[in-house]
């Protein structure tokens, strides 16, 4: 009896372990991502007021700044311009094939037009910069901290946000929204082409309706937008740079995180954002 009791403890005993370990690792991994997003908010906030200050004090570094942003502009121009056309073409063409079954061409113009500008653009910018953007800032600030520069200015006393992430922020949030607006032009131009050579749309017709239902607040919106995903991008990608560590391994890691949690980033605020503008600016007629 005692044998067949042990026998059939065991099985309950090593049950009860494995709930343990997996319960262990749900709440490591939920603190470590609470910890995570703690310090990507104080520093995004720390670098942001250094920015600020530095600004006001005519102290900004201009020319790393314009440096980072040159090769922020070099690395997501083309990118933006090929992924543009696609979206541009793919939204026209669906749009205009619904539409025209229920015998409305005319807002063929009015629906890719606030397509390409309310959602397509930021989000393409918003991918490009923490694809292209946040890896590559990651990467640098990752080999920098592994050779122990990063510790190596501030033995002598030197800030590294203010000198590295700090340039870096106003950088991308200079190139973002540029980058929003070569989206939403490109974009725009390739849907009007195809309403009028696929879909037969007239041009007056496809801009008389582009003008009516599309205003100036969905073109803020829009750059708005960019911007905020510019931030959460630049913020993240320093994270995971200054806190890369255990050798070229480490940066990789740091590389690989950066962009996937700017990607999460983006998707999630996104959906917040465009919830909030439809509650407070509904569409309408310009």
């Amino acid at each position: 009896m005692g044998d067949g009791r042990d026998v059939a403890a065991r099985p309950r005993r090593k049950s009860e372990s494995s709930l343990d370990i997996l319960r262990s690792n749900v709440s490591t991994t939920v603190l470590s991502s609470v910890a995570t997003f703690g310090r990507a908010m104080r520093s995004g906030a720390e670098a942001t007021k250094i920015g600020v200050v530095d600004l006001v004090r005519l102290r900004l570094q201009t020319h790393e700044t314009l440096a980072q942003a040159w090769f922020l502009i070099t690395v997501t121009a083309i990118p933006g311009v090929l992924m543009a056309i696609p979206f541009g073409v793919i939204v026209s063409a669906q749009v205009g094939n619904l539409v025209h079954q229920l015998g409305a061409d005319s807002l063929i113009g009015a629906a890719g037009g606030l397509g390409v500008i309310k959602q397509g653009a930021p989000l393409a910018t918003g991918l490009l910069l923490g694809g292209a953007g946040s890896a590559a800032i990651a990467a640098d600030l990752g080999a920098r901290t592994i050779r122990e520069e990063i510790d190596a200015m501030r033995v002598m006393g030197i800030d590294p946000v203010q000198r590295l992430v700090v340039p870096r922020m106003i950088a991308m949030l200079i190139v973002a929204p540029l980058l929003n607006i070569l989206i939403i032009v490109v974009g725009i131009a390739a849907g009007y082409i195809v309403a009028i050579a696929a879909l037969d749309v007239t041009p007056g017709s496809y801009w008389a309706s582009f003008g009516s239902f599309t205003t100036s607040i969905d073109v803020w919106v829009s750059l708005g937008k960019s911007t905020i995903f510019g931030y959460l991008v630049v913020v993240i990608g320093c994270q995971r740079g200054l806190e890369a560590k255990g050798g070229p391994r480490g940066v990789a890691d740091g590389v690989n995180a950066a962009v996937i949690l700017s990607v999460v980033s983006i998707a999630l605020v996104n959906v917040v954002i465009t919830q909030l503008v439809t509650m407070f600016f509904p569409t309408r007629l310009a």
